[in-house]
């Protein structure tokens, strides 16, 4: 149980100021040491923001990867990396985003990265000041189902479909989860999106018993949490957007808070979370990032109070639907202001600190 009620987190990414965008189409014009004050410098933007905005628990906005978990193919070793996806034009699909080929055994003797963006952002927020002072500073990694999703199976290396490539990630993840509890890192989150999106199709049992063994390492040394969503590429979801086809297996779950997107979906199965916070802290996808119509403070503590009548505050964290970095920056900026107003509001009627 959190001991901050009624919290306020993020999931992980927010978006590339636009002068990281353009740098990023020239990356070739720069030295290592520009592109490391690039990648400060956009990290010093995201942790402004959501300092700026109140929040409980920030990030450091994922500005240093490319996509959710597109970076990581980078640090595996074993495969060819699609330089280029086969659809570059039309409306924007999954299938743009490309796969890579398994040519070897996979490995990571470097690591996955996270540690050492952790690290840069335990020495960035430090330079905040009070303004970070009890925040709490937040690491993501992917899962091992979800990193899978972009590699392409190969029989004859012992590949045969995308389960057997999960389970030989498993150890890849995990010492990666062990590498950050060791730096420092007290929250952890482990995406795990492609269960969610796929829990219709596949056993849902069988995407807990991978997930537990993947976390088993790291719980109780670090505060666990799992993202579950429907998908967000270019702001479209790849899964249909129902949660019960996940419970009650996903209530399994070795994790101390579990995410759910409910904004975008009108609050449908709203009464889950009482179910989840039976058992961990339910965190509520609160603000739409799909969606540019800026939720008010109103509108947030009035979803907060509906929240409430299916779990206690001890139990509660708020957050947006999904990472914000599909999200226009002005746009991601106000929502996490509003949210963390609304949420404040709520606070102050409860008579709860940090209103």
């Amino acid at each position: 149980m959190q001991t901050c009620p009624l919290r306020t987190s993020v999931i992980g990414s927010y978006p590339f100021p636009g002068w990281l965008e353009f740098a990023t189409q020239h990356l070739d014009r720069f030295g290592p040491a520009d592109r490391a004050e690039l990648q400060d410098d956009a990290v010093r933007c995201a942790l402004h923001d959501q300092l700026a905005a109140g929040l409980d628990v920030v990030t450091d906005g994922e500005q240093t990867r490319l996509d959710f978990n597109l970076s990581f193919y980078g640090y595996l070793e074993g495969i060819e990396l699609e330089s280029a996806p086969p659809r570059r034009f039309g409306p924007p699909a999954h299938d743009q985003r490309g796969q890579h080929r398994v040519l070897a055994p996979l490995a990571a003797p470097r690591g996955l990265g996270v540690v050492e963006e952790f690290q840069r952002l335990q020495r960035l927020a430090a330079g905040f000041g009070a303004a970070a002072a009890g925040v709490t500073l937040k690491a993501s990694v992917p899962g091992p189902y979800t990193l899978s999703g972009r590699l392409v199976p190969n029989p004859a290396l012992g590949y045969p479909d995308r389960w057997v490539l999960a389970e030989a990630l498993v150890p890849i993840v995990r010492r990666e989860l062990q590498a950050l509890v060791a730096a420092g890192c007290t929250e952890v989150s482990v995406d795990e999106p492609s269960m969610s999106c796929y829990a219709h199709r596949e056993d849902p049992r069988r995407f807990v018993d991978l997930f537990n063994r993947t976390v088993e390492p790291v719980v109780g040394r670090t505060r666990l949490c799992t993202h579950l969503c429907f998908g967000n590429y270019k702001g479209r979801a790849v899964g249909p957007r129902q949660l019960a086809p996940m419970f009650p297996a996903f209530l399994d779950f070795q994790c101390d808070e579990m995410h759910v997107e409910m904004a975008s979906r009108e609050f449908a199965e709203l009464e889950l979370i009482g179910e989840i916070a039976r058992r961990r802290d339910a965190a509520v996808g609160i603000v739409d990032v799909k969606s540019y119509y800026l939720e008010t403070p109103e509108d947030i503590a009035r979803r907060v109070r509906r929240c409430l009548e299916w779990a206690p505050a001890d139990r509660l964290v708020f957050a947006p639907d999904c990472g914000l970095s599909q999200t226009a920056r002005w746009a991601a900026r106000q929502k996490l202001v509003n949210l963390v107003a609304g949420v404040r509001r709520v606070r102050r009627e409860l008579g709860l600190p940090g209103a």
